[in-house]
């Protein structure tokens, strides 16, 4: 099974759209792991841009419930559920500026702290629709992913000049 992952290309295209699920690191993260594992990038830029994309319209249409039940399952949740909603309040003002440009731009923001979960986390917060928020961060993951790759893929391909 390991040698099934790490050693063919749906293996690491399979690890490729797990990692750029999880949040903080989604496709930022995705891309230069992707390079690494020798992944053409006409297969990993587009597996990447899917993987952060899925979790997108569930955190948009669910957060807010799920924090609501978080909120009384435990005070321990209650906490970290506090933690996400002042982080998306401290983001709001740059998104409201320009609401769905905002939105896309802070998605595109290659920098920690950014990115689709916190964007859909914003969007949420802000109330605004799943028909606006979801291409608005589909733009900002679009960004984010020409931006990682041109570093990942370019640097890689610098590198492997030298030797």
């Amino acid at each position: 099974m390991i040698d099934f992952l790490f050693k063919t290309v749906i293996g690491k295209s399979i690890i490729t759209l797990l990692v750029s699920m999880v949040p903080i690191i989604e496709l930022r993260g995705a891309i230069p792991i992707a390079t690494g594992m020798g992944l053409s990038p006409w297969i990993a830029i587009p597996i990447a841009i899917v993987g952060n994309l899925i979790p997108v319209p569930f955190i948009i249409i669910f957060i807010k419930r799920i924090f609501a039940w978080m909120r009384k399952v435990s005070p321990k949740l209650n906490g970290i559920v506090d933690k996400m909603e002042a982080k998306a309040e401290k983001n709001k003002e740059k998104v409201l500026k320009y609401a769905f440009w905002g939105l896309a731009l802070f998605v595109a923001i290659p920098l920690p702290g950014t990115g689709a979960w916190t964007g859909a986390l914003v969007a949420a917060m802000l109330d605004m629709p799943l028909k606006k928020a979801f291409p608005s961060v589909v733009i900002g993951v679009l960004g984010a992913g020409i931006i990682i790759s041109f570093v990942s893929y370019g640097a890689a391909s610098i590198i492997m000049s030298l030797f």
